[in-house]
């Protein structure tokens, strides 16, 4: 066995051992806590509204073991079992270029991928989405969301495929300077179409007609200094009845959303509050830090791409063989398929920058609006979307980028008084 197959090998089993038992130990403390609210919620979330959240979180998190062990099943299938093998041979014996074969390699496997997960996702959505009153969906939209993503996948990502391939192949050992160009201006393009182009092909989107609201949250954009192009009532519940609120596009397209569930339950203040903090991770940059450290990233992984695409001990020490080495459409798949298993260790950061961006947002909110109203409007939401008060500390700080509900509070009222 090769030393590069043998640490691909015990850094999967590590990572999947570490996944099964955060999960393990997320349940087992939700559960121990799951007959008692916590103290600082005691008088406004109800013990029954406590143990249906602890259900539901305790159902998805089991949901999670079958899916961690398809994704373990699938890479070991592509890569040592020789999966990738097997579709580079049949699309070369189908197809002559080398762009051609390499795009249909990628998308094919792309494709299987997918569609194997499909059959969690409709788990996930019409069996424990609807026993606890969330799910809207029918099959029929179900599906049809699916084909409207895989067809919005492939226009969009088939052109940057094989721009990204062509460029491997013709530029050179510099090639991924050139690559993460086209990168970033893929991403800043999407960005830029999403509000109008994208977001409506799955839900429609109405200007908020509710005059009063209007006035109160034009006074909080002039006040934050933020400009949008206009506020928008999205008809979420058309699909669920989680709530939420979000800006989304930049400059001139940049749109504030509102989920028709999320106005249907708060006040206006509340409301407010909830917007207030949105615009905090627009006043607070922490958007642009988002795009500049992923940006950052993908320079760095593609560098390493470059690094990596020229050893024959990454293919072989992945189950390809030789013959269809060198690939610039195999090197560039194998990476990014093995790529999360040696990043996973990495969740705790990120969750820490994106804790500590919310105690910010957190921060300008109650600087610019009530805090009495976003406690208010942040009790009623983990109520509504049934998220348990009491997370498994070590669980959350690998997986939650927000911070847990009662630590969340605690600090919110350091900042004010309810």
């Amino acid at each position: 066995m090769q030393s590069f197959t043998l640490i691909f090998l015990i850094t999967l089993s590590l990572t999947t051992l570490i996944q099964i038992g955060l999960s393990i130990r997320h349940i087992r403390y939700i559960r121990m806590h799951q007959n008692k609210v916590p103290e600082q919620f005691a008088d406004r979330i109800s013990l029954a509204d406590h143990q249906k959240a602890a259900n539901y979180t305790c159902a998805k998190t089991r949901a999670g073991y079958p899916q961690i062990v398809l994704h373990v099943a699938l890479l070991l299938v592509l890569t040592l079992g020789g999966g990738l093998n097997a579709a580079s041979e049949f699309w070369l014996s189908q197809l002559d270029d080398s762009l051609v074969h390499g795009m249909a390699l990628i998308v094919s496997v792309l494709l299987i991928m997918s569609a194997a997960d499909i059959p969690l996702r409709y788990y996930r959505t019409f069996v424990i989405e609807a026993q606890y009153g969330f799910n809207k969906m029918t099959p029929a939209m179900f599906f049809a969301d699916l084909i409207k993503q895989a067809v919005l996948g492939l226009v969009l990502g088939v052109p940057l495929l094989l721009c990204v391939l062509w460029l491997m192949e013709k530029m050179g050992e510099n090639w991924w300077i050139y690559a993460w160009f086209a990168w970033v201006a893929f991403n800043l393009f999407v960005v830029a179409i999403f509000p109008t182009w994208i977001a409506p092909l799955f839900n429609k989107f109405i200007p908020l007609e509710d005059e009063t609201l209007k006035a109160r949250i034009e006074q909080l954009m002039n006040k934050c200094g933020f400009k949008a192009s206009g506020l928008f009532v999205m008809d979420g519940s058309r699909r669920s009845n989680h709530g939420n609120a979000y800006f989304t596009g930049f400059g001139k397209n940049k749109r504030i959303v509102f989920f028709d569930t999320l106005l249907a339950r708060l006040s206006p203040g509340e409301i407010e509050a909830v917007l207030a903090h949105e615009l905090g991770h627009f006043k607070r940059r922490h958007v642009i830090k988002h795009i500049a450290i992923s940006f950052a990233m993908s320079l760095a992984f593609l560098w390493i791409l470059g690094n990596l695409m020229q050893q024959g001990w990454f293919y072989e020490g992945l189950g390809v063989q030789v013959a269809h080495v060198p690939s610039t459409a195999m090197a560039l798949l194998l990476f990014f398929l093995v790529m999360p298993v040696f990043t996973f260790l990495l969740h705790p950061i990120s969750s820490f920058y994106s804790r500590k961006h919310e105690f910010e947002a957190d921060a300008f909110a109650a600087e610019n609006s009530s805090t009495d109203d976003l406690i208010h409007a942040l009790v009623k939401l983990y109520q509504d979307n049934a998220a348990t008060l009491t997370p498994d500390p070590l669980h959350s700080a690998f997986y939650d980028s927000h911070p847990p509900a009662s630590i969340r509070l605690a600090h919110l009222q350091s900042q004010g008084q309810v």
